[in-house]
């Protein structure tokens, strides 16, 4: 059945959609993705899809609106090629802040994927699960969290304290913290305004501190939390992110703060952020995907795809 299958990737992330065609032991489509000179999507797939189930891999990261752009210009091209199915694979789902309507006229951005052709959709740890109702075609949400679980338990040992870096994240917090049986802390920042105004519940004195978030953008959050954790008492403080946007100064944030390393996953490119920052490590959820893909063409669950892998 997977020969039926047929893997497409946009200029957003081609390396993932690579290794996950490795995984799947299938060669990636022939897509070609471009611009004409006056800034308009070009989209040329160079070969036939009829009839096949086409994954097309497109983070909305980095160059946000022209990479979501150039997705729906494939989607139109798969559709008018006459796939037979149409899914997006979209490791990192960038509009998860606007999930939820806090006051009048304002958006919630899902549904413009389906109305393009999209007919199903894999993504990973979006930022609220309930953005998955926003949609009227299966949502596949695949989860990082037993994937950092296996890095903490094989690479940072001593004892552990799990810390949210938010009061909404403390649920994805406490998953980690039941897992490695050790204590829960919560940061919180009382000002949005100010980064100087955080307040620690717990006790980290003594303890390895490993903060667990979802996305690390400017990573001035982290930083603030390195040093306040240091200050309570923490040995050495880690921070374990599903997403890396690492955008603005975050390079030199990290590199200037009290963090010993963030993890992040492969599901933003990183470009050569790596090399700039040795405090960055990074777990590849390629396989992940693959996996999730192989279930839905065999009509198997996809529910505990990611606890199959171990960490190298």
């Amino acid at each position: 059945m997977i020969d039926q299958v047929k893997v497409l990737s946009g200029t957003a992330h081609k390396e993932f959609a690579e290794q996950l065609c490795k995984q799947l032991n299938i060669e990636l489509g022939k897509c070609d993705c471009g611009k004409f000179s006056n800034g308009e999507t070009r989209v040329i797939v160079d070969e036939s899809i009829r009839s096949k189930d086409v994954y097309i891999v497109q983070p909305t990261c980095n160059n946000i609106n022209d990479n979501i752009m150039e997705l729906l210009v494939i989607v139109d091209a798969v559709r008018r090629a006459s796939a037979k199915h149409i899914t997006a694979v979209i490791p990192f789902w960038s509009y998860g802040k606007q999930c939820k309507k806090e006051a009048g006229r304002q958006p919630i951005v899902t549904n413009f994927l389906e109305k393009c052709g999209v007919q199903r959709v894999i993504s990973m740890d979006l930022e609220a699960p309930q953005i998955s109702g926003f949609f009227s075609i299966p949502v596949d949400n695949l989860y990082a969290e037993p994937l950092i679980v296996k890095y903490i338990e094989k690479h940072i040992k001593g004892e552990r304290v799990v810390v949210s870096p938010a009061v909404d994240g403390v649920k994805r917090a406490k998953l980690v913290s039941d897992k490695l049986n050790c204590d829960l802390a919560i940061l919180d920042r009382q000002s949005k305004e100010s980064l100087d105004d955080m307040v620690l519940v717990g006790d980290v004195s003594n303890k390895v501190a490993i903060i667990i978030g979802s996305i690390a953008d400017t990573c001035e959050t982290l930083a603030l939390g390195a040093k306040v954790l240091k200050k309570r008492g923490a040995l050495e403080v880690y921070a374990l992110v599903s997403h890396g946007e690492l955008s603005g100064s975050a390079i030199e944030t990290l590199n200037q703060s009290e963090l010993k390393e963030l993890v992040i996953t492969n599901s933003i490119p990183t470009n050569d952020k790596v090399k700039q920052c040795p405090k960055i490590k990074v777990i590849n959820v390629a396989p992940m995907f693959a996996e999730a893909i192989r279930r839905i063409v065999h009509g198997e669950s996809v529910t505990a795809t990611s606890n199959k892998f171990t960490i190298l």
